[in-house]
């Protein structure tokens, strides 16, 4: 564990923290001194039952770092099981800080190739699931009057073949997360999302590659773009701006939209990229620490929340 405690005496739920993305947050928000609620249920890329270990692990790494954790292997397509995780969190530790909601699934088809279970699934995971999460949790934060919330889209909002469900929920996370920053920002609670960029079990494995491959050979893929998607960086690059909006430094930043990666963060505009920060040591690995002043410096400057705190009258 660091000395630097960023997020000393806070409390967490991160869904879908098992593994890739997830775990990185979770892993990092420990090490900053909040208490993680980890949650996975285990399920394979497209939602199939298979291991409800990867929960147990985490916990595991966590506390053998000297951090506080327990797992939670409820399913956030389920809103009574949200409902449920809330509690546990509010039970074990007193109160909810922090929500990170990272859980997700895919099943690719073309449309028309496409079945209404394959649909359904998608978007009860990941859009239901994250309204689940922030419907509960948000009756929580508004009474203490603070919370932060993270969720989780994808520059597939923007469209991607193959994935009319994912990018529909991932679209609509969107528009989720602003709501809920207007909604909610009187109370000291501020929404954000994040795109990220990482090889994951969800975006590399074998059978990806095989894709990039088959589209390579085609003409459809550029050597070029085919070797950037294979050097794609890990997961643990997208943990810090997590880790940033989730202090009480990033009190103004609301209602956001992100993409993360190695070496990079940068803000959307319509869409498109505006403003980005840069780190170009440490292997391109941001420290929360460096967010605290690049993010308002840089990418928020002139920036105003769309929804700041009031004050109780």
């Amino acid at each position: 564990m660091n000395l630097a405690k960023n997020l000393a005496g806070k409390s967490a739920i991160v869904t879908g923290a098992g593994r890739g993305i997830g775990r990185g947050i979770a892993m990092l928000l420990a090490k900053e001194g909040a208490s993680i609620i980890v949650n996975d249920p285990g399920v394979g890329r497209g939602g199939e039952a298979e291991d409800t270990s990867p929960a147990d692990d985490v916990v595991a790494e966590i506390t053998a770092a000297g951090g506080t954790a327990i797992a939670n292997k409820d399913s956030v397509a389920d809103y009574a099981n949200a409902g449920r995780m809330i509690k546990q969190c509010v039970d074990t530790y007193g109160k909810l800080d922090i929500l990170v909601n990272v859980a997700g699934m895919l099943r690719e088809r073309m449309i028309w190739n496409m079945t209404e279970d394959d649909f359904d699934q998608v978007i009860s995971v990941h859009l239901k699931g994250h309204w689940n999460m922030c419907h509960h949790a948000t009756k929580v934060m508004r009474t203490a009057r603070q919370g932060r919330i993270i969720n989780f889209s994808s520059d597939a909002f923007k469209g991607a073949i193959g994935q009319c469900n994912y990018s529909a929920a991932k679209a609509g996370i969107i528009g989720l997360t602003r709501s809920i920053a207007r909604e909610c920002g009187r109370y000291g609670i501020t929404a954000n999302a994040i795109c990220p960029m990482a090889a994951t079990r969800m975006t590399v494995n074998d059978a990806v590659i095989a894709g990039w491959q088959r589209r390579l050979d085609a003409g459809l893929l550029t050597q070029s773009q085919y070797d950037a998607r294979m050097a794609m960086p890990g997961p643990e690059f997208v943990a810090p701006i997590v880790a940033y909006l989730s202090t009480d430094d990033a009190e103004d930043v609301n209602g956001q939209l992100f993409h993360a990666e190695r070496s990079r963060v940068h803000t959307y505009y319509f869409g498109e990229e505006a403003r980005s920060i840069y780190k170009e040591d440490d292997g391109g690995m941001f420290t929360v620490d460096e967010l605290k002043s690049m993010v308002p410096e840089g990418l928020m400057a002139g920036i105003p929340n769309i929804a700041p705190r009031e004050d109780p009258k």
